[in-house]
């Protein structure tokens, strides 16, 4: 069967949008990708930078922060995609999310992705988690990420279903009000003094359009905390909770410390990769199990958790039986 490549027209016509009292405070690169869902990030900057959208007529970088009343042009944008997929596996990957969901209530949803589902498919690929929750609530007005998490982490992932939700947990976010917890397999002995981790992080892109992620003097200041679960022979379960939140930030910091996250494509070890795959692990271990908040509309705190998949249980359990023999 060969893959069949369309042209997907996300915006037709220029359009002129003015920004409403409920809109304004957004930066806007978050308000076009809300706008043209299905465009890459790239294509939303190059558009920018071109100076394609104009804010009151005039160009505007990416942090721009929206005013009420601001007009903004948004010019016509088409994206080739590939859909190789049946729709019969698109609909079995929506209903099947279904059961992942933690918590709902009409301000949030609280969802334990899987490992593999990008959370959204302007990420080079045509279906993510922001689009099945689209068509499993088709009746939403509003439904958008508060925060992400990379393709092959799994975990806790909070969608806000009204703007005011998310900005209030964008607040809690930047006041450090949020903690989310996650557990990782790494390789090696965590050294038990090894607690807190700041090494600023530099953010590069390939032309490929994929995001390597380094530790330099010239990065962005990045601290995260990190405590020991269990120990086993040649691997040890950490717990990692980011104070900052920079892409790759767990991945580069164990790396870093010299105990890269088993099965990690871009930072991780391949003798160690080899072993963990010969114990049945088919995934990077890296999993985001808890979160504490502020109810935005209650202020009640919240503290949400959610399980480690089969695969994930199985290979701990695999582990403690060869430290017990």
């Amino acid at each position: 069967m060969t893959e069949k490549t369309t042209e997907k027209v996300i915006n037709q016509s220029v359009k002129t949008l003015s920004i409403s009292e409920d809109e304004a405070g957004q930066r806007i690169d978050n308000y076009l990708l809300a706008k043209l869902k299905g465009v890459p990030k790239s294509l939303i900057y190059r558009i920018l930078r071109k100076g394609e959208v104009r804010v009151n007529k005039g160009r505007v970088k990416p942090e721009y922060k929206l005013q009420q009343g601001d007009t903004v042009r948004i010019p016509p944008v088409r994206v080739a995609e590939k859909d190789n997929a049946p729709i019969s596996s698109k609909l079995n990957k929506v209903a099947q999310l279904e059961r992942h969901i933690l918590f709902e209530d009409d301000c949030l949803l609280v969802l334990n992705k899987p490992s593999g589902l990008a959370v959204h498919g302007g990420s080079g690929l045509n279906f993510g988690v922001i689009e099945a929750l689209r068509a499993l609530r088709p009746d939403a007005r509003f439904l958008e990420l508060v925060h992400r998490l990379d393709r092959d982490t799994s975990g806790i992932l909070l969608i806000a279903k009204k703007r005011s939700t998310l900005r209030n947990l964008h607040e809690q976010l930047r006041e450090k009000v949020i903690q989310k917890d996650y557990l990782a397999l790494v390789r090696g002995n965590w050294q038990s003094h090894c607690k807190v981790i700041k090494a600023p992080l530099l953010k590069n892109e390939l032309s490929s359009g994929e995001r390597i992620v380094k530790v330099s003097e010239q990065g962005k200041p990045s601290e995260t905390r990190f405590s020991i679960e269990e120990r086993y022979p040649n691997a040890t379960l950490i717990k990692a909770s980011p104070i900052t939140g920079r892409t790759h930030q767990i991945r580069v910091h164990t790396q870093y410390a010299g105990h890269p996250i088993a099965l990690d494509d871009k930072y991780g070890d391949k003798n160690f990769d080899q072993e963990m795959t010969a114990l049945g692990l088919t995934r990077l271990f890296l999993h985001a199990y808890s979160i504490s908040f502020q109810h935005p509309k209650s202020g009640e705190s919240l503290r949400i958790t959610a399980q480690l998949d089969d695969n994930m249980k199985n290979i701990l359990k695999l582990l403690r039986s060869t430290k017990s023999s």
